[in-house]
């Protein structure tokens, strides 16, 4: 292959990767319309590039190509959100048991931190809707970061790469937008998800493994259930 043929191929690559991430973190909503010419001005290319790389993310499930709209960010279907939660669940939960057996206490104070995030998030978010105000970006963004560190930090704790990888590998799959219903819904239910993560930390800091594998079945398990009721909600809403 040429030297001009790969350097091609190496920008198509970095133009799908930094789409792909803009999806994953939810800065590119499920049905956001992606405009060749606007992409293509952005990134100081021709359109030919960004044409392959929305042709990449179409052959990896997270871009359709419409007749008359041209590529738009694919939503998930109730049903596909529901298996990969079952999936999911089912994973974390046995990443959170083997942490438990495992986990160092770097690794703890590391979650322990996360745990702290997610308590000033609530704080915050209580403050503005006391004040009349919704949940500001950066408070979501910032519950985000905490979620991952946390999730991340159980499965490096597991000690099993296979699982890490493949955790890993189903988190690139899924828009993180539909996540953030979990944070943007109300004071309560966020204060709920906090007080999961909290109880699932105490069993990986006494060690009890199987305390560990429930209590993350159920977090998991009760949030697949709400985000797919949330977009159950949203297919049948008018307009």
């Amino acid at each position: 292959m040429s030297q001009a043929a790969d350097e091609r191929r190496a920008l198509v690559d970095k133009l799908a990767n930094q789409l792909h991430a803009r999806v994953l973190s939810g800065e590119l909503p499920s049905g956001t319309r992606l405009r060749q010419e606007a992409l293509a001005e952005e990134f100081g290319v021709s359109r030919t590039p960004v044409r392959e790389a929305l042709r990449k993310l179409q052959a990896g499930g997270l871009v359709e190509l419409q007749p008359n709209r041209g590529a738009v960010v694919r939503g998930l279907s109730p049903r596909e959100i529901r298996d990969a939660y079952e999936v999911r669940a089912a994973l974390e939960a046995l990443a959170a048991k083997l942490a438990a057996e495992r986990v160092n206490r770097e690794q703890l104070k590391r979650l322990t931190q996360a745990q702290g995030e997610f308590r000033a998030v609530l704080e915050r978010t209580a403050a503005r809707r006391r004040g009349g105000r919704e949940i500001g970006e950066p408070q979501v963004r910032r519950w985000g970061s905490a979620n991952d560190d946390f999730h991340q930090t159980i499965h490096e704790a597991s000690g099993n790469e296979v699982l890490t990888a493949t955790l890993a590998q189903l988190h690139r799959s899924f828009p993180r937008d539909l996540s953030r219903l979990v944070v943007s819904e109300s004071t309560a239910m966020l204060e709920a998800n906090v007080r999961e993560h909290e109880a699932i930390l105490e069993a990986l800091s006494r060690h009890d493994a199987s305390a560990a594998y429930e209590l993350m079945l159920k977090h998991v398990g009760r949030a697949g259930n709400l985000v797919t009721l949330r977009v159950e909600q949203r297919a049948v809403a008018p307009g």
